[in-house]
């Protein structure tokens, strides 16, 4: 058994492989980490290894903690790839992003692949058939939209995701919230769109917390999975041993 650790912006989120199948899978605040890590070894006592990126901070004394309990293995800039890297400045290319770049790559093998994680950020990237990795883009996600409208105004009010009555907000909690999630369903779709006139065979891998939500507004054809960054973190330890 393999646990695939992802260390987020605002949380960690975990699963349990029994070689390709997940099991199991959780998420939880990272002041809560070794308690709930405490509790996933208890249950799953087959756990010999453990697999983990990070984004965000996560205290050293966790990673120790980790380390004396499993196998840890850390994904990290140098860790092999199973692309070219095009990205201009690669050690700033975050480690989450390449994590995602892999999975595409396995399990959309020969493609032109754009990977769309909606979570703290949106993230996009692209590989291409060829499995060079050639950039994308960033932007900000549903929460840090929101929280921006009312951190740098003096009057608008901090509202949570919401799906707006329409395009035209008749109050202003339904323009913010009109502004928001259309605005962000726009860029998703003119993104791929974009894609789409100069790859004319595209396959869209939508991710990250934000999925479900955004699934089931977005026109284009899409693979929507919650758990691709998990389950790309599986696959390239196995590849990353391998090697």
């Amino acid at each position: 058994m393999l646990l695939a650790i992802d260390v987020g912006n605002t949380r960690i989120k975990v699963a349990v492989f029994e070689k390709d199948i997940l099991i199991w899978q959780d998420a939880f605040d990272k002041e809560d980490a070794v308690d709930r890590f405490s509790i996933i070894l208890i249950k799953y006592t087959d756990i010999k290894n453990a697999v983990l990126s990070r984004v965000g901070f996560l205290d050293e004394s966790v990673l120790k903690w980790l380390e004396r309990q499993v196998n840890l293995h850390v994904i990290t800039a140098d860790s092999p790839m199973p692309f070219q890297n095009g990205y201009e400045t690669p050690k700033t290319l975050g480690i989450d992003r390449m994590v995602l770049a892999s999975g595409a790559v396995f399990q959309f093998p020969k493609q032109n692949r754009l990977v769309i994680d909606s979570g703290t950020c949106i993230t996009y990237d692209f590989i291409d058939a060829d499995d060079n990795y050639l950039g994308g883009a960033i932007s900000p996600g549903f929460r840090l939209r929101y929280e921006a409208l009312h951190n740098y105004t003096a009057k608008l009010p901090l509202l949570t995701l919401e799906s707006p009555s329409g395009v035209i907000g008749n109050s202003t909690k339904q323009a913010i919230h009109s502004g928001v999630v259309n605005g962000i369903l726009y860029e998703v779709e003119g993104f791929i769109e974009r894609y789409r006139e100069q790859y004319q065979v595209l396959t869209v891998i939508l991710t990250g917390g934000d999925t479900d939500f955004l699934a089931k507004r977005v026109k284009n054809t899409i693979f929507a999975n919650p758990n691709f960054l998990l389950e790309s973190l599986n696959h390239l330890y196995q590849y990353t041993i391998n090697k």
